[in-house]
């Protein structure tokens, strides 16, 4: 019964630091980035999807990147959570390569660097 409840401490310490991975990788993104307004290359993309300054909109995304932040840390319904990270990705990859690839400095690897984000968040259920 000790070793069991060693495994399952150290199964449980393990994805509270990938969760935590995850959660910051949001956290900075949408609070930094996109609340806070510390990246102006994303409010020029935000700008070319929406047209005008795309601020609201940028602001939007960043408040739901925050509360999937909290929901990554929460670990309560991980396998939802990971479809809606996948859709949001896929759906912002898409449209900033559809509206506004002019913005975006290197499209491959914003991709590249998505698809292994995802790979992280998929494998944060299976621990």
């Amino acid at each position: 019964m000790n070793a069991f409840n060693y495994k399952t401490r150290r199964a449980v310490a393990r994805s509270w630091w990938v969760r935590g991975a995850i959660a910051a990788v949001w956290l900075y993104e949408g609070l930094w980035c996109k609340v806070l307004g510390g990246s102006p290359h994303q409010a020029s993309v935000a700008s070319g999807i929406c047209g005008g300054d795309g601020r609201a909109a940028l602001v939007a995304v960043g408040v739901g990147e925050c509360v999937i932040a909290a929901w990554v840390l929460s670990a309560r319904k991980p396998r939802l959570a990971a479809v809606a990270q996948t859709a949001l990705l896929a759906a912002m990859n898409a449209a900033g390569l559809i509206w506004a690839r002019g913005f975006i400095p290197d499209p491959a690897g914003m991709v590249i660097q998505n698809f292994a984000f995802l790979t992280l968040v998929w494998h944060a259920i299976s621990i």
